[in-house]
């Protein structure tokens, strides 16, 4: 529920639609927890699933992936050489190596990875299940299917997303790393102890930990709160009457705030 929405909501209906927005939080979290347990069950992966997860992992990285790595090298190498020539010409060329690697590596890559992948999926919804919401058909009439396909294809598709982001953010990084390199050192081989250390005071233990960690839940949320809101679509169906895809303000929502907590863990 929309702060634009609240102001059209009677209000004695308040309490009624914080409950509703409470619940579809909780289903979020349970339906997380549960496609972890199992992701993390070896009984589930027998033949149809390890099939299905291949042929969504096939969808939702290897066929993007030369396409977001293109275009994530070239705005990288203009956001690159922008940082090169202001250091330059404040005579901060010596912060200018590290500069790129914090801002575009550790923070950039990963969040444009979460939300290409997000918006790759299609936040999980498909045209006949919104069609229905939207024409306020109870979901017991014609989506008995649907959920059972959903259900089937829940622990395929939470993996093969989270390793989409996983996969576009991990391989655009090392793509950066080696432009940054070469915008500042060349061909020449000669930097390259310099520019490992350089790349090692940023990457310390901590930092590295938490680059992982943060990505983990970019891939968790991009793979879970579309998931979730889809299955909440189904069972609520007449609720639903926004053009907006419910799950993409969730979405984004928690992205913003998993960057904000990594930012203020490591800056302050």
């Amino acid at each position: 529920m929309s702060l634009s929405a609240l102001l059209y909501i009677k209000p004695r209906h308040w309490g009624v639609h914080a409950a509703r927005w409470l619940a579809g939080w909780w289903h979020m979290l349970r339906l997380g927890a549960v496609a972890l347990v199992m992701a993390l069950s070896p009984s589930t992966y027998n033949r149809a699933n390890r099939l299905a997860t291949a042929r969504h992992i096939y969808a939702s990285t290897w066929q993007v992936l030369p396409w977001f790595t293109m275009l994530t090298a070239l705005v990288s190498l203009v956001v690159i050489r922008i940082v090169l020539v202001t250091a330059q010409s404040y005579g901060l060329s010596r912060y200018a190596l590290e500069m790129v690697v914090r801002v575009l590596v550790l923070e950039l890559i990963p969040l444009s990875a979460a939300l290409f992948a997000a918006l790759r999926a299609g936040m999980a919804f498909d045209a006949a299940a919104m069609g229905l919401a939207r024409a306020g058909v109870p979901a017991a009439v014609a989506t008995e299917e649907t959920l059972k396909k959903v259900r089937r294809d829940l622990v395929p598709q939470v993996f093969a997303n989270a390793f989409s982001v996983l996969s576009l953010a991990m391989v655009s990084s090392v793509i950066v790393l080696v432009l940054a390199y070469l915008n500042v050192y060349g061909l020449s081989p000669w930097g390259i102890p310099d520019y490992t250390r350089t790349v090692g005071r940023v990457f310390d233990p901590v930092v590295t930990a938490g680059f992982v960690f943060k990505t983990v839940l970019f891939g968790l949320a991009v793979a879970v709160i579309p998931s979730a809101a889809l299955l909440e679509l189904l069972r609520h169906a007449r609720r639903h009457r926004s053009s907006v895809q419910p799950g993409a303000l969730r979405l984004l929502f928690v992205l913003l705030l998993i960057e904000a907590g990594s930012l203020v863990l490591k800056y302050i």
